[in-house]
């Protein structure tokens, strides 16, 4: 408390309000971290983030600044402070750099919040059993539509093929064009290695398929927990409970592992970014009335047209209608 020139006790933050007219506003322009060393966030645990920056892995705390769910797992971040890596140390996320894709998904169809999985990866690696779970061909469908609406080209990883036929579901994808791997528990993943070279991939499948086993075979290091199918329920246990970005051998690419799912919400997927993907279906569909959503119930779709005239593959157009994001039956 102060006396003012009346005599009069007066609140010292009263001298504390809102600048008067006509002063110099405070700057808008932003602070550069751009000089700040640079680092991709491998794993959050706990509002902490563990991030390579060069050859360190360097613990840090995100600044209050960026909100509560700004960093995810694959950002490139600024970080300020100690990045020693030492024992003790704590650095700072300043900034997090644009990101170059943004894998989401909801927790179910009538669920309004997006839910950010990784950031700048450019192949989804869709992982599925062909027995031992049974294939959930709508779950594979449902993934695939968040990688193209995200921009990601996607791979489709068939483990246990020491247990049944992988014919039905190449012949689902093959005419998509998505890139099919068959493996076997004792069968090379160098095929599979040599197309993640240059990469971010990440992995995403049910639980129980095999996921942690694949990414423990490509990267030896890697000491992924493995889970065993409930022979009651036929389900996978959860093994891994956050995604982590490893890297390949040789630092040749990264592979961001992810908890297994058992529900993939496409509530946030605009299906024009869904055909989009699809430069040829595209191109037809330039030819659609306006308002055409491109789907079998349609009755002037240019898509039908094209296969009517031969310019289109039925089995194609069949293959790509099957993810339609407006279906209840998945």
């Amino acid at each position: 408390m102060s006396r003012s020139s009346a005599g009069i006790f007066a609140d010292d933050h009263d001298g504390f309000g809102r600048p008067p007219k006509r002063t110099r506003p405070r700057t808008k322009d932003r602070p550069d971290y751009s000089a700040l060393p640079e680092g991709r966030v491998l794993t959050i645990d706990r509002g902490r983030y563990r991030c390579l920056v060069g050859d360190i892995d360097v613990t840090a705390a995100k600044a209050r600044a960026l909100g509560r769910k700004s960093v995810i797992v694959g950002d490139v971040v600024r970080l300020d402070g100690d990045v020693s890596g030492a024992s003790g140390t704590l650095a700072r996320i300043a900034e997090v750099e644009p990101r170059s894709t943004v894998l989401r998904r909801t927790a179910d169809d009538d669920d309004p919040f997006e839910r950010p999985i990784v950031a700048n990866a450019d192949q989804l690696v869709i992982v599925t059993a062909l027995a031992d779970p049974e294939p959930r061909m709508g779950m594979i469908d449902r993934i695939l539509v968040a990688g193209y609406d995200a921009g990601l080209e996607p791979i489709l990883c068939l483990t246990k093929a020491d247990l049944a036929s992988p014919t039905d579901l190449i012949e689902a994808y093959e005419p998509l064009g998505v890139p099919c791997f068959i493996l076997q528990p004792t069968a090379s993943v160098a095929p599979l290695l040599e197309c993640l070279t240059g990469h971010v991939s990440v992995f995403i499948g049910h639980s129980g398929v095999g996921k942690s086993t694949l990414v423990n075979a490509l990267i030896p290091s890697a000491d992924r927990r493995i889970g065993k199918v409930n022979d009651v329920t036929g389900k996978g246990r959860h093994t891994s409970t956050s995604a982590v970005a490893l890297p390949l051998p040789g630092r040749v690419g990264w592979v961001i592992d992810t908890p297994g799912v058992r529900s993939f919400g496409l509530k946030h997927v605009d299906p024009d970014h869904v055909i989009a993907a699809f430069t040829d279906l595209e191109d037809i569909a330039q030819d659609c009335p306006r308002g055409c959503t491109h789907l079998a119930r349609e009755s002037e779709c240019a898509l039908d047209e094209a296969v009517a005239d031969g310019r289109l593959s039925p089995a194609r157009l069949a293959s790509f209608r099957r993810m339609d994001v407006s279906r209840t039956d998945w």
